[in-house]
């Protein structure tokens, strides 16, 4: 495939100036990255074709600000803040642990319009056909330390028709994926502007 045409997911805010998680510092550079990885990736292969979990280079690791840092004892790190209609905590963007791994979540175009969620969201579903996409970014994923799990609710979420990939999830997954969330939580957070 070549050329990808991106349009953002109306959920995604790693773009925008004050975010919580991840932050695309440098969009340009970024999204070059990106374009390279998709055209190369075979969206037919994943677990749910045309939903794709793509790795980039070590490099554009610069081009953006982690997602989390180590939590603290101190609430002067934190700051309180509005992440998908929940009020919490949030380690400051400064205590940002360094990148190790860029990832973004990126479906088709026509993955992303058969999504349960974006199936409910009639707006959301409206703008992505009429645009002259032919994919979606859904997350980007700036990481340090252990390969992050969903979070909890996202998790919960997934399991509750929220997501097509959680349907193909077996018993010994689902409890693998709840043990690693816990783990995760108790030494990683989320930080936000």
């Amino acid at each position: 495939m070549s050329n990808p045409k991106f349009i953002v997911a109306n959920i995604l805010t790693a773009f925008e100036t004050h975010t919580i998680g991840t932050k695309v510092l440098n969009a340009d550079e970024f999204l070059g990255f990106l374009d390279k990885a998709v055209a190369e990736h075979d969206f037919n292969a994943d677990r749910v074709p045309g939903q794709g979990f793509i790795t980039l280079p070590e490099a554009a690791c610069t081009s953006v600000s982690a997602g989390v840092g180590r939590r603290t004892a101190d609430p002067a790190d934190y700051v309180i803040g509005m992440h998908r209609g929940r009020v919490g905590a949030f380690l400051r963007r400064e205590k940002a642990a360094k990148v190790e791994t860029v990832a973004c979540v990126v479906y088709t175009k026509q993955a992303y319009l058969q999504d349960p969620d974006v199936a409910q969201e009639p707006e959301e579903a409206a703008r992505v056909s009429a645009s002259d996409a032919t994919h979606v970014i859904v997350a980007v994923l700036a990481s340090a330390g252990p390969k992050p799990p969903l979070t909890a609710t996202r998790f919960v979420h997934n399991l509750a028709d929220g997501n097509r990939e959680a349907e193909k999830w077996t018993a010994d997954e689902i409890r693998a994926k709840a043990k690693d969330i816990g783990a995760y939580g108790n030494e990683w957070c989320v930080v936000a502007d």
